[in-house]
This record gives structure tokens, sequence and C-alpha cells, in this order.
């Protein structure tokens, strides 16, 4: 944890003021974070708006609250990220039952239309942003593939960053069992790399 760009470094060096550690800590969780929003948002909600539109809300949000965050174990930022998703995505689907939200309503970063907003966490060229897409849809597509059992225990594991505890606990499974699910999760996500990759 000594170095200047571990998660608990990035954390503190954001409290105390540097506004560019935001920018690290948002590239260091985006991917992670756009996986598990991805598979936590309805197929109605993903029709009607974009990963990277609950991704805003969420580093928004964060970025307004990290005060009261605090740094416990390695995946603490990631579980609070996760939980804040879990709100956006709710207020998302409830703004989407009642109808469009209200310009007014949704947080926006610092842009010619928004000059008060917060300063945006990153700024990427077109070719940056296609390419990020296409990874993304990459990787969605071999989640996709894997049985629900084994895509759920990656995403708690290597995505939100759970502990075996913790997602036994979550599961109401064993450690060992949790374990061994994801070792076969793993494994099989290995097996559909390797065969896209031969192709």
């Amino acid at each position: 944890m000594d170095s200047a760009t571990s998660t608990f470094r990035l954390v503190e060096r954001f409290k105390g003021g540097e506004t560019e550690a935001f920018t690290l800590i948002f590239r260091k969780y985006r991917r992670r974070l756009a996986v598990l929003v991805h598979y936590k948002m309805n197929a109605g909600l993903r029709g009607t708006l974009e990963v990277d539109d609950i991704l805003q809300e969420v580093f928004l949000a964060a970025a307004q609250d990290m005060g009261n965050f605090t740094y416990r174990s390695p995946g603490s930022l990631m579980a609070w990220l996760s939980r804040i998703a879990d709100h956006a995505i709710v207020d998302a689907a409830r703004h989407q039952k009642r109808g469009k939200r209200h310009a007014e309503e949704v947080l926006r970063f610092r842009s010619e239309s928004n000059p008060a907003g917060p300063e945006p966490v990153d700024a990427e060229t077109p070719s940056q942003l296609f390419a990020r897409a296409e990874n993304m849809h990459i990787l969605l597509k071999k989640l996709d593939a894997l049985p629900d059992e084994y895509r759920e225990i990656i995403l708690l594991a290597k995505f939100e960053g759970l502990t075996t505890r913790e997602i036994s606990e979550r599961l109401r499974k064993t450690r060992e069992s949790v374990a061994l699910t994801l070792h076969r999760a793993l494994k099989r996500f290995r097996e559909l790399e390797a065969m896209a990759e031969r192709r």
C-alpha cells in the first residue's frame, strides 16, 4: 500500500484535494464496474440506457461522497461503488417507469451546457472509446457464454471483489463449495478465451 497509485493512496490523495487522483480511481475501476452494472441492469433498462450513463452517475456520486468512505480492505472501495451502482440502477428504473427524467434531475459533469458541474473524470478520443467498447463487447460475450452459476460467481469474486467467505454468506453455500465452483468457473472462462484466440 506504499504505492502512490494503490487504492488506499488514491482515496487519501483525493480526500486531500488532489482531483486528478479521482481520474485514476475512475480508470482503475471503470471496467469492472461496467461489467457489474451491465449484469445488474434488466434487459428493459439496458435497451433504453447505456451502461456509461449509470457509470457517470456512480462516479459522480462517489466523488461527492468520498469524504464518508472509509477504506477497510482491498475490496472495500469496489464494494462501496457497487452499492452506489445498485442505487443508481434502482433510480434509473424508477425514472423509466415515471417517464423521461427532466434534465435538471440528472447530475452531469462540467460541459458548455453545464459550466457549474464537476470536472469530468476522463477524456478519451473516439478511437479509444471504440477500442474500449470492443473490448467490453468481447468480455461480455465470454461471460454470457458461461452457465449462470459460473457467471455469477466470477462477477462476485473478480468484478465485485468479494472474498470466498463473503460469497458463501451471500449465496448461503459453504466456502468449500464456493471455492470449487469458482475454480471450475475460471477454468471454463479460460477455455472460452483459448477457443476465441484460436479463431
